[in-house]
């Protein structure tokens, strides 16, 4: 939907919500909130690949020779990982990692 066509039904564009509410692009703020938001989301789906594949937290974390407190951490999205790491853990899943840049 065009920004013309969202005014027309009294919408407002997502983009514009999240930068009056977090802050405008590069911006600390946002650069913090979009480190947030994709840590997040790989952990979503770390999580999703892993019940796919019938393992526990545990399980997973054995098969990569981590601890399942990592494995809490990233699918809560609350550790910092590098692709290394991210890598290794799909794996363990079976899974290939593919990055794009935008």
């Amino acid at each position: 939907m065009t920004d013309k066509e969202l005014k027309q039904r009294h919408l407002t564009p997502v983009e514009t919500l999240i930068a009056e509410d977090i802050g405008e692009i590069n911006t600390p703020e946002r650069n913090q909130f979009e480190m947030e938001c994709d840590a997040f989301i790989i952990g979503e789906q770390l999580k999703v690949e892993r019940l796919k594949a019938g393992l526990t937290q545990e399980e997973l974390a054995d098969r990569i020779g981590t601890k399942k407190s990592f494995i809490s951490r990233v699918e809560r999205g609350h550790t910092d990982i590098q692709i290394s790491t991210l890598v290794r853990l799909f794996q363990g899943l079976g899974r290939r990692v593919s990055v794009m840049v935008l």
